[in-house]
């Protein structure tokens, strides 16, 4: 089983958090679609002989495309790989791209899922961030979306901003409970390199986000998580009734998976590749049919460090059985050795052959998964 992740590497703006590889432009627009789509063809032996349970179109904003963009994309998939009847197809769509229009092109193209950019409802902290919505845009997008028959429905919240108060984060998690929103990802404002955020910091025109901050309104989202139903299963992600994100919870088990487009990553079990960060270069490679991705051999360590990463992160934790299946023996020496001086802690909880962060070791995740790294 494996997945597919296709980038759409444009936005009408940039948004002052952001570091992901995307430019405030349509140059190009047509060319990255094609190529896209070519690219399909030329690296489609990565995952070929696997089932593609879950696609994903990410940014950037993918939103912006139109009808024939995704259509182009979506047919070149579906005719190169064995799509499972349940896959889960999901696209990021910010709110002002939203319309009757759009989501009946997201219907009619197999997009069954989507993920709405809102980050708040509060009109001063989207300023703050630079969005493109406001609060109402973001509201009506949800409540067209559910119109639209879309109920497999995720939506992404910022916290820890500079400019937020507990009153305007608890407003957010209160308007996601009336809209009985299925899932939601939460994530703290970190200031990325070349961004707009570290910039205004090394200027000295913004302050750093407090840390006392960010855990306050961490608290206060696992308090309203527990009140209302929803299952806290990755540190960022909370779903009601089950509903986990196939396609990221496909990367936390290390599944494999296809990067398309500019900037994309892929995976196969023993290496990881990207594309080009750069759209002519992208373009050119995929015409040449030569693409331009680098290529890393994944050590074991790097291996095993992945695989205590991405499962301490999520609710299930790390299963000794598959550390002792998938690890030399040594590695799993090395875990259990480390896993000794928390079994007395209240960090980490061992049970039923399995050991996962406890409501308490959530808050210093890093840390702990980091105590369990082997180092090259």
């Amino acid at each position: 089983m494996a997945g597919i992740y296709i980038h759409i590497p444009f936005c009408k703006r940039k948004c002052h958090y952001c570091n992901f590889y995307s430019l405030a432009s349509s140059r190009y627009f047509d060319e990255v679609i094609d190529a896209i789509t070519d690219e399909v063809n030329l690296r489609k032996s990565l995952v070929s002989k696997e089932t593609i349970e879950s696609i994903y179109f990410g940014g950037g904003t993918p939103s912006l495309m139109k009808a024939h963009h995704l259509q182009k994309i979506m047919d070149a998939v579906f005719t190169h790989f064995s799509v499972a009847d349940h896959a889960e197809i999901t696209l990021e769509a910010n709110p002002d791209d939203i319309s009757q229009e759009q989501l009946h092109s997201f219907k009619k193209n197999g997009i069954n899922r989507l993920s709405i950019g809102v980050q708040t409802f509060n009109n001063s902290e989207l300023q703050y961030l630079n969005r493109t919505h406001d609060a109402e845009k973001a509201l009506k997008s949800i409540d067209m979306s559910r119109k639209a028959g879309f109920e497999n429905l995720t939506i992404d919240l910022i916290y820890g901003l500079p400019n937020s108060t507990p009153e305007t984060w608890n407003k957010n998690l209160e308007i996601t409970r009336n809209f009985d929103i299925p899932h939601i990802s939460c994530y703290a404002l970190t200031v990325e390199q070349n961004t707009a955020f570290e910039y205004f910091i090394r200027k000295g025109k913004m302050k750093p986000p407090a840390e006392e901050l960010f855990l306050d309104q961490f608290e206060a989202l696992i308090d309203f998580a527990n009140t209302h139903g929803y299952e806290h299963y990755e540190i960022s992600n909370f779903c009601k009734d089950k509903r986990y994100a196939q396609h990221n919870t496909a990367y936390w088990f290390g599944k494999p998976y296809l990067g398309l487009g500019p900037s994309a990553h892929s995976y196969n079990r023993t290496s990881r590749t990207w594309n080009i960060a750069h759209l002519k270069k992208y373009i050119e490679g995929i015409k040449s049919e030569s693409p331009d991705f680098e290529r890393e051999i994944l050590t074991e360590n790097q291996r095993f460090n992945e695989f205590i990463m991405t499962h301490l992160r999520t609710k299930w934790g790390v299963g000794f059985s598959e550390l002792e299946s998938g690890f030399n023996k040594s590695q799993a020496n090395y875990f259990f050795s480390k896993l000794k001086k928390y079994r007395n802690s209240d960090l980490l909880v061992v049970s039923d052959g399995r050991a996962c962060l406890s409501p308490k070791g959530i808050f210093i995740s890093d840390r702990i998964i980091a105590d369990f790294f082997v180092e090259e």
